[in-house]
């Protein structure tokens, strides 16, 4: 755990270990009071040392959680930018010439469809400017805006245990009109024009409006059929849209169908990125902030996502339902 310098001294220590005491959270073990670097930049970690002198890099970088185009809130932080993190390591990736390809460790169920489609151009830019190759490696989950970005990638291969798929969108909204009658509570919009709150949670939805959300779900829809039939060759748009209904497929569904390339584990995936590069040897590192840690090439990325429930993720913003989202996402909810 990392404290800012308002936390820090004695004092200060003292009272952040009592209140983590109150609070069910014991500092015996588990907790570090340690001082924050002013350098908050990337650093390095090399997870696999190749033996002998080699200067190659093959990095693996982290995609995880529900992505979103917003900062994911830590305990004493506003936490990380989901999208900008994932540019910043490709960023420094490009710029590394020891760097030879980069491994994307995919584990998410998608997300908003923004979000998903800045991370499918900034991954298909840094094949284009760096023509570094670019590897993608599905663990328990990569659907629906996770499958989205992958395609930009050179290759996908999936964990055995992997489900994928989910190809299409989704709108969620929420209908709170009949609790609010049941209240007496009844809303009224002064507006400039009929469609300015349509998507209103305080009233039902009327068909005109449903009518435009659906032209726009529609045309969000088309876009990913596009994304996925320019990223999968062997698939033609026709095949594409006979596997799009939203469904997920099991790894050898999926690989049967297309979908992915092969079958295997993280270090076939860093094999293949090696061997795409046209290296012999490579140390494997990632990319982390000051006193994060990674103890092997299995760890998980730090304040990316939260823990799951029925493969979706808890730790979702205060307004994910209430707010009418695009969203490229498995929800599970349903």
């Amino acid at each position: 755990m990392t404290l800012s310098r308002s936390l820090r001294g004695p004092t200060s220590a003292a009272a952040m270990a009592a209140w983590l005491a109150v609070c069910g959270c014991s500092p015996v073990g588990g907790v570090k009071i340690t001082a924050v670097p002013a350098d908050q930049s990337l650093r390095e970690q090399v997870v696999i040392r190749h033996p002998g002198w080699v200067s190659n890099r093959i990095v693996v970088l982290d995609i995880s959680g529900i992505l979103m185009n917003a900062h994911s809130p830590g305990l004493f932080s506003e936490g990380e930018h989901g999208v900008s993190l994932v540019v910043e390591k490709l960023d420094k990736a490009a710029s590394d010439r020891r760097v030879k390809a980069v491994v994307l460790r995919i584990n998410s169920p998608g997300g908003t469809v923004t979000a998903s489609d800045i991370l499918y151009q900034e991954i298909a830019a840094f094949r284009q400017k760096t023509g570094k190759p670019v590897v993608a490696y599905f663990q328990d989950v990569a659907a629906s805006g996770a499958y989205y970005l992958a395609c930009a990638a050179d290759e996908i291969i999936a964990q055995r245990t992997t489900v994928t798929g989910s190809i299409g969108v989704i709108m969620q909204m929420v209908d709170l009109s009949g609790v609010l009658g049941n209240l007496g509570i009844s809303s009224d919009a002064i507006k400039s024009g009929p469609f300015k709150d349509a998507g209103s949670p305080l009233r039902e939805m009327k068909p005109d409006e449903r009518a435009v959300f659906q032209g726009m779900v529609d045309d969000f829809y088309q876009k990913f059929v596009d994304v996925v039939d320019a990223g999968r060759p062997k698939l033609d748009r026709e095949g594409v849209i006979k596997l799009a209904d939203g469904r997920v497929y099991t790894a050898e569904q999926a690989l049967a169908a297309g979908l992915i390339d092969r079958i295997g584990t993280l270090e076939e995936a860093v094999s293949a990125a090696q061997e795409r590069a046209g290296i012999d040897a490579a140390h494997v590192v990632m990319y982390r902030r000051p006193l994060t840690w990674a103890p092997n090439l299995y760890a998980r990325a730090p304040g990316v996502g939260g823990p799951t429930i029925n493969l979706f993720n808890i730790n979702l913003p205060f307004d994910w339902t209430l707010r009418p989202q695009f969203m490229y996402i498995w929800d599970v909810r349903e």
